[in-house]
């Protein structure tokens, strides 16, 4: 089922499967924000990647001495959650464990997800609970996608923590099966500027870790702002499908991140593997921004 919230400058809807953000309207203008999940490219707009953010080695991975197979980001994306409460411009969903769960993941949890509007923003919230009588590990990650023309002529612009304009960047390089080499390459950014263009995701998303980016800014072909998302997540992802000039970018917040082709360990010594002890509580937000009308 989907639910609204509004104010006078942007409305949302957020459909309960999966707790994603469907819709994000400017109301200067009626554009819309956020990608149509149109199966020819992919079939989804904003979903949350819990309790895994990418892959693992083989689909397989293990803990305290037991194999479990997942697939990719996990399972909360495709599970129904409840509505926990709504205003006009706030709603909160939660979801916990099933038996469907823990046979792919051993862990008993409380993955609450908010939406609260101020002004042209979304400030998207998690509350991950550790309901375990141990310590519970996981990944959380943000898969927004939004709506642009075409790619080319389209332009990131990459904000350090701090604010400030980066050169370059450090791009983890993809491999085969989901996974990351063990490889970097250097990225130059003018002014901050990586420009958009099919080419750029031939090798799948990039992917920049190590707290280099706090905020992406999109820029349309007339250098308008069209979204900025803002964040503290110590990885982002960029990405649109590879090889198919897919009229939408994804730019995506994440604590955790796919295994690397040469992991081999158990899930607590996976990269970037969160862990919360028991009855403890993990909360963090990131914001959308929706740009002006011919900002």
């Amino acid at each position: 089922m989907r639910y609204i919230i509004q104010n006078e400058q942007i409305k949302c809807e957020i459909d309960s499967h999966g707790a994603e953000l469907k819709s994000l309207v400017r109301k200067s203008d009626g554009r819309e924000m956020m990608w149509s999940a149109d199966p020819a490219y992919w079939n989804r707009t904003s979903p949350v990647l819990f309790p895994f953010v990418g892959g693992v080695k083989n689909k397989e991975y293990r803990h305290e001495g037991k194999k479990y197979t997942i697939g990719q980001h996990g399972f909360a994306r495709d599970m129904e959650f409840t509505p926990e409460s709504q205003k006009d411009d706030e709603i909160w969903f939660v979801l916990t464990e099933s038996e469907e769960s823990l046979a792919k993941y051993p862990f008993a949890f409380e993955l609450k997800i908010g939406y609260r509007l101020e002004n042209a923003s979304v400030k998207v919230m998690w509350q991950v609970k550790n309901t375990n009588a141990k310590e519970m590990l996981f990944s959380i990650g943000a898969h927004p996608g939004f709506a642009v023309d075409h790619l080319e002529g389209h332009v990131f612009v990459l904000r350090d923590k701090e604010g400030r304009l980066v050169d370059a960047i450090r791009n983890r390089i993809f491999g085969t099966g989901g996974c990351v080499t063990d490889q970097t390459e250097e990225m130059e950014t003018k002014d901050g500027m990586l420009y958009i263009s099919e080419a750029l995701f031939d090798n799948d998303a990039l992917v920049l870790e190590n707290d280099q980016i706090g905020s992406v800014e999109l820029l349309d072909a007339q250098k308008n702002t069209l979204i900025t998302v803002k964040f503290d997540a110590p990885l982002v992802g960029l990405w649109s499908p590879p090889h198919k000039n897919a009229p939408f970018v994804c730019i995506e917040p994440w604590y955790g991140r796919c295994d690397a082709e040469s992991f081999a360990g158990e899930l607590k010594e996976r990269d970037y593997e969160q862990a919360l002890n028991a009855g403890k509580e993990f909360s963090t937000s990131y914001e959308i921004i929706v740009g002006a009308e011919g900002e």
